[in-house]
């Protein structure tokens, strides 16, 4: 694909999600312990291996290598839990996640039947990321997935992200094919999700780096608890030759009327030469009930 035909088929799907209907699908905040710990301000922001999730763009601004694994344990729905795992490199990302169905459907919603037992109840997202430069600032990048759950549905997200010195612009498309899992009375079907964002980056004096960004959904999400969509802000502070990295953020839910308040802390465990070693964690409180929890993970980066 040509990079002129990868601007229209962003540009394309971008404005498809603008006018997009109330949409069922997973909630972007569901992964990713800085993200969530920024009040999920990370659309302009990810440069870890959650950007497959958050931004395939993100992928080529990262580190040579960049691994996660993670654990999140929300409030609403309770009793489950979401994992986690990715690891990416410039020029390509891999990534498993796995989600609480349970997380995406009202609790009138009829349940789909299980697979089988290890997938009850859960969806299983498999991806992998690719993306192409389009000038010095500007990066366009796609996460090919697999979406199993009561079947299995190929589908796409599309991710561009610019850099102007210190300011990053970023966007994100998620399940663009709006794939349709199951075909019972209430199937699953993953609509498509529109999400910006824009960040501020700075370095120097005692900070090693400042983050401050802001992210907004363009469409909104059907969850447990109805209708979402999202506002939020956030700021990310590296400290000591990154030993340690302190983060916090305020998201607002616009339908309902909802705010909650995040943070999060990354710590060094080990440093070599090339590779290093984070412990990562966060916790959302406030009353918005789809994102209250709380999340810890290890991160391994060089």
């Amino acid at each position: 694909m040509t990079r002129l035909c990868l601007t229209v088929a962003l540009c394309l799907t971008a404005a498809l999600g603008l006018g997009a209907p109330p949409v069922r699908a997973q909630m972007v905040e569901t992964v990713g312990i800085r993200a969530q710990g920024m009040g999920g301000a990370f659309v302009a922001v990810a440069n870890d291996a959650t950007a497959t999730w958050w931004n395939p763009a993100g992928v080529a601004a990262g580190p040579y290598f960049d691994a996660i694994g993670e654990y999140d344990r929300p409030r609403t729905p309770a009793d489950t839990s979401v994992q986690a795992a990715a690891v990416a490199f410039p020029a390509l990302g891999l990534s498993y996640y796995r989600l609480p169905i349970s997380q995406m459907r009202a609790p009138n919603s009829a349940a789909t039947a299980p697979i089988d037992r290890q997938n009850e109840g859960y969806l299983n997202e498999f991806g992998a990321t690719v993306g192409q430069s389009i000038g010095r600032h500007l990066v366009v990048s796609s996460t090919l997935k697999l979406v199993k759950a009561t079947a299995t549905r190929g589908d796409l997200d599309i991710g561009a992200l610019g850099t102007f010195g210190r300011i990053r612009l970023g966007v994100t498309v998620r399940n663009v094919t709006e794939p349709t899992l199951g075909d019972q009375p209430d199937p699953l079907t993953l609509k498509r999700q529109v999400r910006v964002g824009g960040a501020f980056m700075s370095s120097g004096g005692t900070m090693d780096r400042l983050v401050i960004a802001v992210d907004g959904d363009l469409t909104r999400v059907f969850t447990v608890v109805g209708d979402v969509r999202h506002l939020s802000g956030g700021a990310e502070l590296w400290l000591w030759r990154r030993a340690v990295g302190i983060r916090g953020g305020v998201s607002a839910e616009t339908v309902n009327d909802h705010v909650s308040g995040s943070g999060g802390l990354s710590v060094l465990l080990q440093s070599s030469r090339y590779l290093r070693t984070y412990l990562e964690g966060q916790f959302t409180g406030g009353t918005d009930e789809v994102r209250r929890g709380w999340g810890t993970g290890l991160r391994l980066t060089f």
